[in-house]
Formats: structure tokens, C-alpha cells, sequence
């Protein structure tokens, strides 16, 4: 046999950690005993029950109007506990089975619907399935028309009304678990408490048991009849009524466990409600920022990149010019000032003047000899007539002095 399990009362509701509950086993009538603890301070009083039953029943004649009630009673122990556990059992186990029929993602399941609408929405909006959102958009596949990374963003900002329609749905989704889960745990509450009582009808029904198959053995020494009776009536049916009590027990158990696994399922749906509403859009909303900051980014880098082509252009044209420049300076410097062939003409024209000054005065030695002879004797011709007219002069000058009187005279 496996060990038992031992039940806890319910406690307030906490946040469990986030693991899937495990299916709920099915309980034996042997295992219902024993999961349920009876309050230690309740068993001196139980067995005071057990032992005054015992010795009241017992001294009864088997006739007797006593002795049958006390058989009946046997028969109506913990019955209308059983009727209300079995009614809440019911009302719990109802819940999986209506779980089952209308399924999470029925058209009656806000939750279901709005998960499925948020997930949509977000695999439509994801800028990863947009393609290369750079590209510019074009119209018969070559005309520009527009921008793709634009049409995004007007499509993100229009589906905002529809992502925070379906946020509300999901936020009335969770709400009507946490309030499920209210309502759970009032019924387990409920519950609780009366499988306690069961669980105590059972500790009396199994001392009972024991107590009469220890004095059986008695009675039967001094009244064989009555031992027959006490086994017909009052042990049989004290085991029958242990076999039943311990059924109801394990289907309250079942349902108790059933109960719990459907709160912590509605936890832990509600942590994913949280999850899809805030994880999710912020993922979201980070993917469209990422996006833009990129767009933003490549406009940027495109900018440097033509700034860097123009700078680069800019470097090569002035290096260019640089470097004829500096050839031509150097070329100029490894050059004479004066090109040879012009500097040989200017001394060949030097030499030819020199050449020719020097024939011309040899040239003209003759011809000024002739001029010098020429004029000598033409010199030697004009003395003659100036001397004469200096003599003339002379005479002249005299007779000018000789009537200097002031007198005209002929």
C-alpha cells in the first residue's frame, strides 16, 4: 500500500511558484482514512462517546426498544454530513467537466479569445515579418511610391485601440478567475469542515469495530444469542457504515484535490493573462522601438556615409592637385632659369655684334682716313678765307673806334 497522504486545511491564497499542478490521483476508500487528521483534542471526548456507547448498548436487553435505536443509530451516523459532502463534491467536480465542454478558447471564453486575438495581433505587428522595412515601397514593382517603414508605423499606431480592446478583455478574463478562485476556496473552507466530521464518524466507527470484536468473545461465553445479534447488527453494520463513510471520504478528497488543481490552474492562467499583457507588449512595443531607432540610425549612417564619400572625394581631388602642383615645382626647380638654346642665341647675337663692330672699324680706318684728308685740306682752303676775314674784321674794328663821337658819318 502507498503511504498516506495528509491533507491541510486551505490557507489564504499566495502566489505559487510558476510550475504546472500535477493531475489529481485517484484516491482508494483505504486512502481517504488517515488523510484527513481528527484534532487531537477531540479524541479523549470521541472515545468517552465509544466506550459510553459500548457499555450503554451491551447492558440492553436485544429486545429492547433501546437496543434497536442504538442499532439505528449505527445505521443514520454521519449521513447528513455524507448528503452535504456529496453535494459539494458535485458542485466541484462540475467545474472540470464544464471546463471540458466549453474548452478555454470557446466563443463563450473572453480569456481564450482575447489570447488568441492579442497573439494575432502581435505576430501581425512583429517588424520581423515585415520584411526589409528600408526598402522603399514601390508601385507596379518599379514606380517609388511612399515607404514601407511609414506604412508600418501607421499600421502599429491605428492597431493600438484594437491591442488595448483586447488588454481590457483579458483584464475581465483574469478577474473572473481570481473571482473563481474566491469561490473555490469558500467551497473548500466548506468542505474542509465536513470532511473533519466525517473523519471523525469514521475514528468512531473503527473503534466501535474494535471495541465490540474485543468484547465479543465475552458475550458470547454468557450469551451466545445475544453475540449473534451484536454481530448481525451492531458489528456488520458498524463496518458497513466504516465502508461507506471511507467511500464518501475519498470522493470529498478527490474533489477537494480536484478543487485545488483547478485554483492553481486558474493562477497560474492568470499569471499568464499578466504575462501577455505586459511581457508580451512590451516586447512588442521594444520591437518597434528598435525598429524606428533603425530607421533613425540608417538615415543617420547614410548621412555619414555621404559625408565620408564627399570627404574622401574632397582629399583625393586636393592630394591630386598637390601632387601636379609639387611636380611642376620641382620639374621648375630642376631647370635652369633660362632655357640653353635661348641663352646660346643671346651669345651668338653678343658675338656677332662683337664680330661685327670689330669688321666695321677695320672698314672704317680707310674711309675716315679719306674724311680726315678730306677735311685737312679743306681746312687748309677756309684758313685762307679766314684769315682773310679776321684781317677784315680787324680793319673794320678800328674805324668803329675812330668814330666813336657819336657822328654818322659816310
Amino acid at each position: 500500500m502507498s503511504e498516506t497522504t495528509v491533507l491541510t486545511p486551505p490557507v489564504i491564497l499566495t502566489p505559487p511558484a510558476l510550475t504546472p499542478p500535477a493531475p489529481v490521483a485517484v484516491i482508494e476508500p483505504e486512502q481517504a482514512g488517515g488523510m484527513v487528521q481528527v484534532d487531537a483534542k477531540l479524541i479523549p471526548e470521541l472515545d468517552a462517546q465509544v466506550e459510553q456507547f459500548i457499555t450503554d448498548t451491551l447492558t440492553l436487553d436485544k429486545n429492547s426498544a433501546g437496543f434497536k435505536e442504538r442499532v439505528e443509530s449505527i445505521h443514520h451516523m454521519g449521513n447528513a454530513d455524507v448528503v452535504k459532502s456529496a453535494s459539494v463534491s458535485n458542485r466541484m467536480l462540475e467545474r472540470p467537466v464544464r471546463l471540458m465542454k466549453d474548452g478555454l478558447f470557446s466563443e463563450g471564453s473572453g480569456i481564450g479569445k482575447g489570447l488568441v486575438d492579442l497573439r494575432r495581433k502581435v505576430e501581425e505587428l512583429n517588424p520581423a515579418k515585415q520584411g526589409d522595412l528600408f526598402q522603399p515601397r514601390k508601385l507596379l514593382g518599379f514606380i517609388p511610391f511612399g515607404s514601407k517603414i511609414e506604412d508600418y508605423f501607421d499600421k502599429y499606431h491605428s492597431a493600438q485601440s484594437h491591442i488595448n480592446s483586447i488588454l481590457e478583455s483579458l483584464a475581465d478574463g483574469k478577474d473572473e478567475l481570481l473571482r473563481d478562485n474566491v469561490a473555490i476556496e469558500q467551497e473548500k473552507v466548506a468542505l474542509w469542515e465536513t470532511m473533519q466530521r466525517l473523519e471523525q464518524f469514521v475514528y468512531i466507527g473503527k473503534h466501535l469495530d474494535a471495541k465490540l470484536s474485543e468484547r465479543i468473545g465475552e458475550i458470547e461465553a454468557s450469551d451466545p444469542d445475544k453475540a449473534r445479534i451484536v454481530k448481525e447488527e451492531l458489528l456488520f453494520y458498524t463496518r458497513q457504515k466504516v465502508t461507506d463513510l471511507l467511500t464518501q471520504q475519498a470522493v470529498s478528497v478527490q474533489g477537494y484535490l480536484a478543487l485545488d488543481m483547478i485554483r492553481k490552474n486558474n493562477l497560474e492562467l492568470s499569471k499568464g493573462v499578466d504575462r501577455a499583457s505586459t511581457t508580451t507588449i512590451s516586447a512588442l512595443r521594444t520591437a518597434v522601438m528598435v525598429a524606428q531607432a533603425l530607421t533613425n540610425q540608417k538615415l543617420v549612417l547614410e548621412q555619414v556615409k555621404a559625408l565620408n564619400s564627399t570627404t574622401e572625394d574632397m582629399i583625393v581631388a586636393t592630394s591630386e592637385l598637390l601632387k601636379t602642383q609639387s611636380a611642376e615645382i620641382h620639374q621648375q626647380a630642376s631647370g635652369s632659369m633660362i632655357g640653353v638654346e635661348k641663352l646660346q642665341q643671346s651669345f651668338d647675337n653678343v658675338f656677332a655684334t662683337m664680330d661685327m663692330i670689330s669688321d666695321y672699324k677695320v672698314q672704317a680706318l680707310d674711309s675716315m682716313k679719306q674724311t680726315v684728308e678730306a677735311l685737312s685740306g679743306q681746312m687748309s682752303r677756309a684758313q685762307k678765307y679766314l684769315d682773310q676775314v679776321r684781317e677784315d674784321e680787324a680793319r673794320s674794328a678800328t674805324r668803329v673806334a675812330a668814330t666813336s663821337d657819336g657822328v654818322v658819318r659816310l
